[in-house]
């Protein structure tokens, strides 16, 4: 506990700061840092102080002020102990229904995968999204259409959340699980920076996201993504498979690619026909639009534009984004017929 006047100190340089994403974190050290009776005071500072015209998504980050908080269940090993040990008063703070089950309630009520036991909201999703590392880096491909079923509702969403300059995330499976929970996720590596002075490894980064969506297991979530990234002082990049069922896998040499989402079987067929680990950075980029556009051509709930990253040791780029009906001229039926 700290006297409330150094607290006050910590939130008067939280109003000189810059970085909205900073703010929030350095409200969060002041109000865990205050004695309990002086919490409340500290929380009503962070809103008047976070609020900026140019971030509209203050309040909503700010619920952790006043939503409950879950535990999560953690695996410590190696250095992500370190990690994760830090977040533990961050760990998934987020509104649950005001019943006695949730878990049991969410069941009943929502159709989170392909279960349809006449629940009354049903998850119509689709999307393509591949990441594969290689001698090169790391390469990430998705889509970006988002469906509701048989109804296109958007063309351009983007599915590869930029965590940092040297983390990236995908999304598959519920558009705002995925969008909402790689949000808090960079706000908690950011966090981290602050805390520790040096940035969060891509390993410990996966296993927070995993612990976060674990706690949740069978809360009717929907997330199937991966973590891509490279580390300070490693030869080579990293790529981790987090889903909202607890699962958690690394790529390697051995399994080097991953693909979600409801065309991944068309993505899978190209990238297991065409991988090789000795790829050159544009033999592994035309790789990636070559497996991205045969999913979206054989499955109608993929499309839109093509987004490429690649992953580096100095960072990732963005390094095409391209409407996937001039993929199909460069790859599709035209192309072989002549």
């Amino acid at each position: 506990e700290r006297p409330f006047a150094v607290c006050l100190l910590l939130l008067c340089f939280v109003g000189r700061t810059t970085e909205p994403h900073d703010r929030l974190a350095l409200c969060r050290i002041a109000r865990e840092r205050a004695a309990p009776t002086h919490q409340r005071q500290i929380a009503n500072s962070c809103v008047s102080l976070t609020l900026d015209s140019r971030f509209p998504d203050t309040m909503s980050e700010l619920a952790f002020l006043n939503t409950p908080k879950v535990s999560a269940m953690r695996e410590m090993e190696d250095d992500d102990q370190l990690a994760c040990t830090n977040f533990s008063p961050l760990t998934s703070r987020f509104l649950l229904p005001n019943v006695a089950n949730p878990a049991k309630y969410c069941e009943d009520n929502l159709c989170p995968r392909y279960q349809d036991h006449g629940q009354q909201i049903k998850f119509a999703k689709g999307t393509t999204t591949l990441g594969f590392i290689f001698q090169g880096g790391v390469l990430i491909s998705v889509d970006s259409r988002s469906t509701q079923g048989p109804y296109i509702a958007s063309q351009s969403v983007k599915k590869v959340i930029e965590i940092n300059p040297y983390l990236l995330g995908t999304m598959a499976g519920g558009a705002a699980d995925c969008s909402f929970w790689e949000r808090n996720l960079g706000m908690q590596c950011r966090l981290y920076e602050l805390q520790n002075k040096k940035r969060i490894s891509v390993r410990a980064a996966s296993k927070s996201l995993h612990n976060t969506l674990y706690s949740y297991k069978g809360y009717g979530l929907s997330c199937g993504t991966m973590i891509a990234g490279w580390d300070d002082g490693k030869d080579e990049g990293e790529l981790y498979y987090v889903d909202s069922d607890g699962t958690r896998l690394q790529a390697y040499k051995g399994m080097p690619r991953f693909s979600v989402g409801s065309g991944s079987t068309y993505a899978y067929g190209v990238l297991d026909s065409n991988y090789r680990w000795d790829m050159t950075d544009e033999e592994a980029i035309e790789l990636g639009r070559m497996a991205i556009y045969h999913a979206t051509h054989r499955d109608a709930y993929s499309g839109g534009f093509n987004n490429v990253y690649l992953v580096k040791q100095h960072g990732w780029t963005q390094i095409h984004h391209t409407d996937v009906k001039e993929l199909h001229e460069l790859y599709g039926q035209g192309r072989r017929s002549s």
